[in-house]
Order: C-alpha cells, then structure tokens, then sequence
C-alpha cells in the first residue's frame, strides 16, 4: 500500500486551517520517519523503545534522557510489553513538555504519544497545556484508550493515519479523446520510452479503493488489461457518457476523482495531497490549481454524484463544480506543467523536455 509523503501531508495540511499536525497509524507505519522529515530543527522530544528493555524520552535538541518504560516479560502480548515508571515520567517528562512551552518558536513536536503516557493525569495535562500554546506536530499512537483518542479527534488537529490515509475514494481515469489535434492517439505516443497513458496509470496506482479507466480505444484497454486495471470500453459520444460510465463502473465509494490522461506530468504526490485533504474535509469539492487556475484532477464528495450522473449532453465534471464554486477548495502545484495536457505534439515536445530537466 501506498503511504502518502511528508510533502504532501504537508501540503494537505496547510490547506486545511488547522492548528496542529498529528500522524497516527500502526507499528512500522512510517510515523516516526515522517515526523523526522516535518520536525527540521524544532524544539521537541524524541521518544524509542528498545526491544526487551525499556522506552526512553529525549529533550532535543541536546537535552536529557528519561526512562518512562521497563520491559516486563510478565505482561501479555506478542511485543514490547513495557510497564510504565510512573516516577519518572511525572518527574522528569513533565518537565521536558513544560519546558517547550517556553520555547519562543511558534511550533514543537512530540514523537511519539503512546500508551504508557495515559498512565499519568499529570502527564496528559501537560500535553493538553502544550497544545493550547504552541502549534504541536506529534505521531499519536493507534491504541484505543480515552487520552489518544481525545488526541486523535482534536477538532483542531489535522490527523493522518497513516493505515489507511486516504479512505474509500474511487478514480475515474477519462481516456475517451479523440485526439483530433493531436493527429493520432496521443495516449499511445512514446513518452520517455513508454506509452503516455502508462504516466497516469502509475501515478495514480495504489492510492484507491477501486479504479477504472474509461475508453473508446481498444489499444488503451489492452495496455490497463495487461496491468490488471480495470476499464469501460464504449462508443459512446460525449464527455458525459465517459463520467457516467466511470461513477456507474465504481460502485460503492465515498468520493470519485476524475483524472485526464494526458496530464503526463502529474505527481502522485498531488493526487495524494488531494486525497489527504479530502480525508479531513469531505464535504467540499477538491481540486489542483497552478497559481489562480484550478484544473485537473477533481474529487467530487457522493452529494454530488447524482448530479454527475446526469450531466447535460457533452458536459464534464468541470460543469458540476461550476455551480458550487463555493464549495471548491484547492491544492496548490509548483510546476506550471504538472496540470498541462498535452493536446498536440508541440505541448507533448514541451512537457518531455520538463520532465527531462534537473
């Protein structure tokens, strides 16, 4: 499964207008990793376990070590089995937490809050005072227990899990064109010594609960065969059949994204960050913009499925979030040619030589 990167967590994050960034999920997740990457130099405490040991708390930078946690072969369960020092983690933990709400920077992080930390009233409210002073970014462990999941449900928080980060979103890849001035099908020219549709059914790859490709071309429905992807194969006119086949092949999802597939330089990452954002506000209308100009892909909540089941005839899903303008949030790309479809081979010369650069 794919895990979305720090960089798009980030991404999600700051578009969302939340106060603070939580990272949760499983053992072996990726929460400690990502949490390194987002930190830089911020003021914080490091928290790691040692296997048939204990579980130890850092000040960083350059402070003390503290042992809040001792291997105890007596409790159950396959793993870890660490019985909380209480002593120490009221005494010399709450300390190291109080002392980052001095810290001038706007920010500090904790990685990681776990089990043994409920242990302590005490200790919980010195992290419910931290997060009501500094903008907090901390990996919340998954265990179920009153104080992490007050944690995990922060209305203030933005929180990943990192398990399933992203939901039961369908994608609707649209690869009905017919490429008129492109002279050709431009989905099967060589794009960096494979096909163009073979971009978009990578970045897109893994991200899903199910996706579909919608076609008119026999060609592209044997390459998504050969890769296992599942596809609609019509003769159908309009842009609007391609919409209604794709959300009629989904089924049962809680969000559809449609994706063009001659955008050959487009991020997995921005689907991701899409993805993320949606996770957190599923209500609205999400979308990728360069600068001012919102374009493609587009994830549509379920309200407003039924209105792109009967799309006026040769209307995309573009008409759908024109009404509701209001409604439409967007995530932001870097590259003026990430969102660019390639509609003729000079455009297609263009973003092969973008792609090629440093």
């Amino acid at each position: 499964m794919y895990r979305p990167t720090a960089s798009s967590i980030w991404n999600s994050f700051l578009k969302s207008g939340k106060r603070h960034l939580l990272l949760t999920g499983g053992r072996g997740t990726g929460k400690t990793t990502r949490i390194n990457q987002l930190r830089g130099d911020l003021p914080g405490i490091l928290t790691h376990a040692v296997p048939r040991t204990g579980v130890y708390m850092e000040a960083f930078p350059g402070g003390d070590q503290v042992q809040i946690g001792v291997f105890d072969p007596a409790l159950p369960g396959p793993e870890n089995r660490m019985r909380v020092i209480r002593g120490s983690l009221e005494e010399q933990a709450i300390p190291m937490v109080r002392k980052l709400t001095e810290e001038a920077d706007e920010w500090a992080f904790i990685d990681e809050v776990g089990y043994l930390e409920c242990a302590s009233p005490a200790y919980m409210d010195a992290i419910r005072a931290l997060f009501a002073c500094k903008r907090v970014i901390a990996a919340v462990r998954m265990q179920d227990t009153p104080f992490l999941r007050e944690m995990r449900n922060r209305a203030d928080a933005f929180c990943v899990n990192l398990d399933a980060p992203f939901g039961s979103v369908g994608c609707v890849i649209m690869a009905s064109g017919q490429s008129k001035r492109f002279g050709g099908n431009k989905l099967l020219a060589d794009f960096h010594g494979e096909p163009m549709i073979s971009r978009i059914l990578a970045a897109t790859d893994g991200l899903f609960s199910r996706r579909v490709l919608v076609t008119r071309h026999p060609e592209i429905s044997a390459i998504c065969n050969e890769r296992g992807i599942d596809v609609v194969l019509h003769d159908l006119p309009y842009r609007s059949d391609t919409v209604r086949l794709g959300l009629e092949a989904l089924g049962d999802v809680n969000g559809c994204m449609f994706c063009a597939a001659d955008q050959p330089l487009l991020r997995r990452d921005t689907i991701a960050s899409l993805l993320l954002a949606y996770a957190d506000d599923p209500a609205s209308i999400w979308r990728a913009a360069f600068g001012e100009t919102p374009g493609s892909p587009v994830l549509f909540p379920k309200w407003a499925f039924a209105e792109l089941m009967d799309l006026p005839q040769g209307k995309g899903g573009g008409y759908v979030a024109g009404k509701y303008l209001d409604r439409v949030r967007t995530i932001p790309v870097q590259d003026e040619y990430e969102l660019m479809d390639a509609d003729d081979r000079d455009t297609l010369e263009r973003l092969a030589n973008a792609c090629a650069k440093p």
